[in-house]
């Protein structure tokens, strides 16, 4: 279950316990102004550098970190995940970020890692038996790759990680509600899921009023609604990881909420989600 706090205000997961900060950031209790209001915490969207640092610096406070000790995502909806650690503290906020991930994961204290979404799906994850976190940013794409798996392995691999213990979070992001695509998303989803995905994507009802028969749309115009939240999901259970929140928020639905690339386009500011192990 996913709980709000204010202010500002942020949400957080019941699934992560132990000695660990998180939270899934919304658009309130910042200080960026005009379409950027109010709580931006991107650095590439023509924001003032002062006001991002102190949305950071106030959603730190609340949450258990400080902008100085956080890592971000370069995210280019790739499945490449990257170890980083207490020497990359600073990457993002303060230096840019020059290696290509859409994931990042530390075994590290005081390393508070940070994806960022405006209708993509940010996941947090936790192994409290290895002390090790991750944060992973899926697009379709990403979701379509596996990118969630891909850094469970990595954790497995580099600290032991037994995907059972870990603990995961699916925060807000476009719904099965608003989020219409073609043909070419669904055909991603099954050639990397198999039949299982299609329960996960809805296929667009036409009227009943329609002069057309379903026979007659040309399958190049077909349109689905994939629930992304759900096909990471999966990902993450067929990786051995059983305990899975999901949030039940659209992005889409609340744009005075939450960042939506869909209804703001590039107007606009950036939803992070953050998670770090306590010093």
């Amino acid at each position: 279950m996913f709980h709000t706090h204010t202010p500002p205000e942020y949400l957080t997961s019941d699934a992560i316990t132990g000695n660990v900060v998180h939270c899934f950031s919304t658009r309130y209790g910042g200080v960026s102004t005009g379409h950027l209001s109010s709580l931006n915490l991107g650095v590439h969207r023509g924001d003032d550098w002062n006001n991002v640092y102190e949305n950071y610096r106030r959603l730190g406070a609340a949450v258990g970190f400080t902008p100085e000790q956080t890592v971000f995502t370069h995210q280019t909806h790739t499945d490449i995940v990257s170890r980083v650690g207490a020497e990359d503290r600073g990457w993002g906020l303060f230096r840019e970020v020059e290696p290509e991930r859409d994931g990042i994961y530390t075994d590290e204290a005081g390393v508070a890692l940070v994806c960022f979404s405006a209708d993509c799906t940010p996941i947090l994850l936790h192994d409290p038996v290895r002390h090790a976190v991750a944060a992973v940013h899926a697009g379709w794409r990403g979701t379509a790759l596996g990118i969630a798996a891909r850094c469970v392995e990595a954790m497995t691999r580099d600290f032991g990680t037994d995907p059972a213990d870990l603990q995961a979070a699916i925060g807000p992001c476009i719904g099965p509600c608003c989020f219409e695509t073609g043909p070419e998303v669904r055909a991603a989803m099954l050639d990397a899921l198999g039949e299982e995905a299609e329960r996960f994507i809805r296929p667009a009802l036409r009227s009943c009023h329609s002069e057309r028969s379903e026979e007659s749309v040309p399958p190049s115009q077909e349109k689905y609604y994939p629930d992304l939240k759900r096909l990471n999901a999966l990902w993450l259970r067929r990786a051995g990881v059983t305990t899975v929140d999901v949030s039940k928020d659209c992005t889409r639905c609340q744009p005075q909420r939450f960042w939506s690339h869909r209804v703001t386009g590039q107007a606009r500011g950036s939803l992070a989600a953050v998670i770090m192990l306590r010093p």
